[in-house]
């Protein structure tokens, strides 16, 4: 592979694309030099549409693809939407930058509600996460939350179709695909925290790719990989994915950390929620220190039922 050129590996969604083609412009301003090119691919959770992603499996069903085609040699690097992928990443790949974070929250999306509160009893609410239907469900029991698959355009799409009262949607996904104006009401953290690196891309590379890792090392944000780091070292102790109702949401300011995170049941019953402060460079730390508090309270009782853990206490 020559020297000035840079295969850049996606999924051929339009926000898959709009995230390859963010990096890709990013690269063609400060190395003009380069050819870019990009190869499109398809995974897993871009084939299985009919079944929620819990049923599917929730671990790199958007990335492995991606990632054997690196290992391979087919790309150089693989974009992703950093809360697509599994806290362990294949031997051989690293992730070498995360991108400044857009906005990490929740969009409420009606064309009849004003808001979430403005919800009547009953409503029809899509989505396709556990994380939101069990915090939702928390709040609102009353609600029939429906499995909502597809693109966002699909999405958006169904809304009207399949005469929801109202759908979630990331809010970084709205915004970078033109939506902003679809944006009904951003849910508060107070009600739904978000998911490990939400609204954050990953830069995946080969370990041993000196190369791209020099290439690429300006588009890593220290905070938000700060940020990250909590987060994703929350989620690696609970041991979950899609699977787990589990939302994570940390801050950084002046040098230090402020982490959220909620474990809940699949039904909202019972939901678990606490945070830490502490250095950003004790990130990691902190994660594991809120996921272990977490789970003493009851989160772990949670896993069991869910049938994720058989061989922990």
């Amino acid at each position: 592979m020559k020297n000035d050129t840079i295969i850049i590996g996606t999924r051929s969604s339009k926000l898959a694309r709009w995230q390859a083609d963010y990096v890709e412009a990013r690269l063609r301003e400060k190395y003009p030099q380069l050819t870019i090119t990009q190869k499109l691919m398809t995974t897993k959770g871009d084939k299985v549409l009919d079944a929620p992603l819990a049923k599917i499996g929730g671990k790199g069903l958007f990335t492995k693809e991606l990632e054997s085609e690196m290992l391979a040699g087919g790309i150089d690097i693989a974009v992703h939407s950093l809360k697509d992928m599994p806290t362990e990443v294949p031997a051989g790949l690293v992730i070498r930058a995360i991108t400044k974070r857009e906005d990490p929250g929740d969009a409420f999306v009606s064309e009849k509600y004003a808001s979430f509160r403005e919800l009547p009893e009953g409503a029809k609410v899509g989505t396709s996460s556990l994380r939101r239907t069990a915090q939702l469900l928390h709040a609102r029991p009353d609600l029939s939350i429906v499995s909502l698959r597809g693109n966002v355009n699909t999405r958006l799409a169904k809304l009207e179709s399949e005469h929801f009262d109202a759908i979630i949607l990331a809010v970084a996904g709205l915004k970078r695909l033109g939506f902003a104006d679809r944006i009904t009401e951003v849910l508060p953290k107070s009600l739904v925290l978000p998911a490990v690196g939400q609204g954050a891309l990953a830069i995946e590379t080969r370990a041993d790719d000196a190369r791209i890792a020099e290439l690429t090392s300006f588009l890593n944000d220290a905070e938000t990989a700060d940020c990250a780091k909590a987060e994703r070292s929350f989620l690696d102790t609970v041991e979950g994915g899609c699977q787990v109702p589990v939302g994570v949401y940390a801050t950084a300011e002046n040098g230090m950390l402020h982490v959220e995170a909620v474990i809940a049941s699949l039904d909202g019953a019972r939901l678990y929620r606490g945070s830490l402060d502490g250095s950003r460079a004790d990130a990691a730390k902190l994660g594991k220190a809120l996921a272990e508090k977490l789970l003493a309270d009851g989160g772990l009782a949670i896993l069991h039922e869910i049938g994720l853990l058989t061989d922990r206490p």
